[in-house]
């Protein structure tokens, strides 16, 4: 079970959009990450890779986690509210569960959330 420090530690990384360094600190090397239904990226280097490139896409990033963060054994689940900003001024919001597995490092975590919410939008004057 991974103590509250340490999901605290990641959650604080995750929401000062410390992305990469979170995956550096918190995921095992061979650790696999997958989207919905999507085939899952192997290993923390892929993750990685990802996180930078969907942070060069934004103009800004906004991420908070929704309390409680939810723990049985090795498995958590956190609820998170996503907020892209692109440089042309639209906005994409998504809310989604992710669902880490481990002990201290995550080994495996799938992230489920409604994809239609991937469509950009214009952002609130």
């Amino acid at each position: 079970m991974p103590a509250a420090e340490t999901l605290e530690r990641f959650n604080a990384l995750v929401e000062a959009n410390a992305r990469v360094e979170a995956v550096d600190a918190f995921y095992t090397a061979g650790a696999t990450m997958q989207e919905n239904q999507s085939p899952p990226r192997v290993g923390r280097d892929a993750h990685a890779a990802n996180e930078r490139r969907v942070l060069a896409l934004a103009k800004s990033v906004e991420s908070t986690c929704v309390h409680p963060v939810l723990v049985r054994g090795d498995s958590v689940v956190i609820r998170r509210i996503l907020r892209f900003e692109r440089p042309d001024g639209t906005v994409t919001r998504i809310e989604e569960l992710a669902c880490p597995r481990r002990g201290e490092r995550i080994a495996e975590e799938p992230f489920v959330y409604d994809s239609a919410q991937r469509v950009p939008g214009k952002a609130p004057s």
